[in-house]
């Protein structure tokens, strides 16, 4: 595993190894946690990971992706390629309505930056065109006036830098902030247009999010090099506009793509649990991983556990071992039985020891996790192709369950095939919450004679 990061100990940094291992209780207490890296005046001084999850593997940020679009904003401003408050009809006006109204010709780059664009509610992507379509939607409210979670705004962050650098944003970022981090081939997930999403869709390792946090709190210095300018990482991470009132750490001000959080701390943040927080006042950052629902839980456990302790002594402590994920208990058996479906899965497949979706087969035995690639298939609009995953089932009773975990994202689907060949598929996280999936097999069951497995 390459480390970016020097390591060291929680005593050595100041901070009680018991208080680390606190947090790591605390944490793993809350279902769906991936990694945590825990960074002091910078060194590593935590590293965990619940398996079957892996440190070294890229893991999809989600709105996190949003603070790094933001840095390449700033790096485009010191270029002196735009201004933030240059109008966007200026410099995009090919994607322009054709007749714009008051409203968007006084939307400037600020109020992409800020989501103060003044849409009443967040515009829907077509299939088409993110940008043009985020363009052609209402603003009901003056821009500046309104602050609302706005992912398309920060889409169009991305159109417009492409726009005026000729590189997509990825390529940008690449030789300015990367590569001189040492990061190891991050990708963005691009629109149908060819432009990288900008409000989410980078992958990359936990150490590299931890990383991109230690550049925050150094204002933008890396190795003795001016990376990016510290003016615009004190005014990204500052409070520029209030947000919607709530509870926790989702009130306290919003910044150039970034939150603000209690204890003068703040953070980029993704759906499903990832987090990279800030904290200056204490010389640390913490980067978190995970595909958990709740998103104020770890932040709670770090300032219960972990804040407290900065600059207090206990006594040494061993760390914690993090608790691994359950894997699906059941038998294994030696019977085969397979069906075609109309659904997320065409084909599945179970025989002894062996998943087999869509003709790619995982190994899969109840009570362990084996690792598995689903090779890439540009052709199918499915969940699993191309993706690192961790598959454990077996047969309880008359039917078969497994999971099947994307190492490099935030979902786990459970499958659930009845004898009667009903499937059942569930996606524990997304975005309109637990998804199901549930349809009978096109094909007349295909079963071998059932026989429980005897194992050496």
């Amino acid at each position: 595993m390459t480390q970016l990061l020097p390591r060291s100990t929680p005593e050595r940094q100041s901070v009680p190894s018991a208080a680390i291992s606190r947090l790591i209780g605390a944490l793993d207490r809350i279902p769906h946690i991936h990694t945590l890296t825990v960074v002091r005046h910078g060194h590593v001084i935590a590293e965990s990971t619940w398996a079957p999850y892996q440190r070294d593997l890229p893991t999809a940020m989600y709105s996190v992706s949003k603070s790094f679009t933001s840095i390449a904003v700033g790096l485009a401003v010191h270029e002196g390629r735009l201004g933030i408050d240059d109008r966007v009809i200026d410099l995009i006006p090919a994607l322009a309505p054709e007749r714009p109204s008051a409203h968007f010709a006084n939307l400037r780059v600020r109020h992409l930056l800020t989501m103060t664009t003044g849409h009443e509610a967040e515009p829907s992507f077509d299939d088409r065109d993110w940008a043009r379509s985020a363009l052609s939607a209402e603003l009901r409210y003056e821009p500046g006036t309104h602050w609302m979670y706005n992912t398309p705004a920060t889409h169009l962050l991305s159109q417009i830098l492409q726009t005026v650098t000729g590189e997509r944003l990825l390529d940008y970022l690449k030789p300015r902030l990367f590569d001189p981090l040492g990061f190891r081939a991050p990708v963005w997930q691009q629109s149908p247009t060819g432009v990288d999403a900008g409000g989410f869709g980078l992958s990359i390792r936990p150490e590299e999010l931890a990383v991109f946090g230690q550049l925050l709190l150094q204002r933008g210095l890396w190795e003795g090099r001016q990376l990016v300018p510290a003016e615009w990482i004190d005014a990204a991470t500052s409070r520029q506009v209030a947000n919607d009132p709530g509870n926790g750490d989702w009130n306290q001000g919003y910044g150039f793509q970034f939150w603000r959080c209690r204890h003068g701390a703040y953070r980029g943040d993704g759906a499903f649990g990832q987090y990279v927080v800030v904290i200056p006042e204490f010389d640390a950052v913490v980067a978190i991983t995970g595909g958990l629902p709740d998103m104020q839980a770890p932040l709670d456990a770090i300032w219960d556990e972990l804040l407290p302790a900065f600059g207090t002594q206990e006594q040494p402590a061993d760390l914690v071992a993090t608790t691994p994920i359950r894997a699906v208990d059941g038998e294994r058996r030696d019977s085969e039985v397979a069906h075609d479906y109309d659904g997320p899965l065409r084909r599945l497949r179970v025989s002894d020891g062996l998943l087999e979706i869509d003709g790619s087969a995982l190994p899969c035995t109840p009570g362990s996790w084996s690792t598995a690639t689903f090779p890439p298939d540009p052709g199918a609009d499915r969940f699993w192709y191309g993706d690192r995953v961790a598959v454990s089932g077996g047969w309880i009773d008359e039917t078969f369950r497994a999971d099947v975990r994307l190492l490099g994202d935030a979902a786990t689907f459970h499958l659930e095939l009845a004898a009667s060949g009903h499937l059942r598929i569930t996606r524990d996280v997304g975005f309109d919450g637990t998804q199901v999936w549930e349809g009978d097999p096109l094909d007349q069951p295909a079963v071998v004679a059932h026989h429980i497995a005897v194992s050496p």
